[in-house]
């Protein structure tokens, strides 16, 4: 059977987790218009009678700023290392050339497909325009035109992928989706809704620890953190009399509830650590290796 890691990479918000998803036809990485939502990388695990493929999304490449950031790159450099074919994403509405710099600066040695993303969001002779500049670059086996949203081009890349894996033996069971734990899942969904109900430097100075995950006879109790930076951005993430953390683990609790398809209760509070983007000892607590 043809076996392998496929990993996805390309510059913040060119819709890597959407297109992860759209490739295991579930919801596995959370999703976001806001960039660098993705900060760690996350495999998928593909499985049928003839291929098991591991995806891996990743943080969009960026320059480091901070540790956190570091790790998130980090992140990519071992999906570098372990890919047997890459996919570089392209966002079509961006600056293409900034974004081919970045791929050539990867320096990759296996099989690339350019997959520009996005499809139907631009003309069809701009398409051509970004077609052409990526197929005349050396390390570009093929180019791929999809829409991840929309789910369009998805089985045919998937047939094209497979082109390039070498054959060999499964790494995991069929019934493996992923290789990172539940909690882990649990985490990031609270972390996406806190990208959408909160704006401008809260998100990003936002981080989420799981402090209890016990499945009882009818529902899974769950304790979670909300670490932030300062005690101003706590109160913005409590809201007027509370009214922010409660919707905040409605949402969540809502879709924690259809991921793992069981009863949830959730609680959560708000802890201040200032620095911890930048201290080692807090990035590590939180699951940043």
């Amino acid at each position: 059977m043809k076996v392998g890691f496929v990993n996805i990479f390309g510059k913040p918000n060119a819709g890597k987790s959407t297109l992860l998803n759209a490739l295991m036809g579930e919801k596995l990485a959370i999703v976001s218009p806001k960039v660098q939502t993705t900060r760690h990388r996350i495999k998928a695990i593909l499985s049928a009678d003839d291929y098991q493929i591991i995806f891996s999304d990743t943080p969009g490449i960026i320059e480091p700023k901070y540790k956190l950031h570091e790790k998130m790159m980090q992140a990519v450099k071992s999906a570098l290392e372990d890919a047997d074919v890459a996919l570089l994403l392209v966002d079509p509405r961006e600056d293409w050339q900034a974004q081919e710099d970045t791929f050539a600066k990867l320096k990759l040695k296996v099989p690339c497909l350019v997959v520009i993303n996005k499809a139907d969001s631009v003309s069809k002779k701009k398409l051509e325009e970004v077609k052409a500049l990526f197929s005349s670059k050396p390390y570009c086996k093929e180019v791929l035109i999809v829409s991840a949203l929309a789910k369009k081009g998805i089985d045919e890349m998937l047939a094209r992928i497979l082109n390039y894996l070498p054959e060999g033996n499964p790494f995991y069971s069929g019934d493996d989706l992923s290789d990172l734990p539940t909690r882990f899942f649990v985490e990031e969904l609270i972390r996406e809704k806190i990208f959408e109900l909160f704006q401008e430097e809260i998100p990003y100075h936002s981080a989420v620890q799981i402090r209890e995950y016990k499945e009882k006879q009818t529902l899974v109790k769950i304790v979670a953190d909300v670490i932030v930076q300062r005690e101003s951005q706590k109160g913005i993430i409590i809201g007027e009399r509370g009214s922010m953390i409660k919707k905040l683990g409605t949402k969540s609790r809502e879709e924690i509830e259809k991921f793992i398809g069981a009863k949830v209760f959730l609680e959560l509070f708000v802890k201040v650590r200032p620095k911890w983007r930048d201290n080692e000892v807090h990035l590590r607590e939180y699951g940043y290796k």
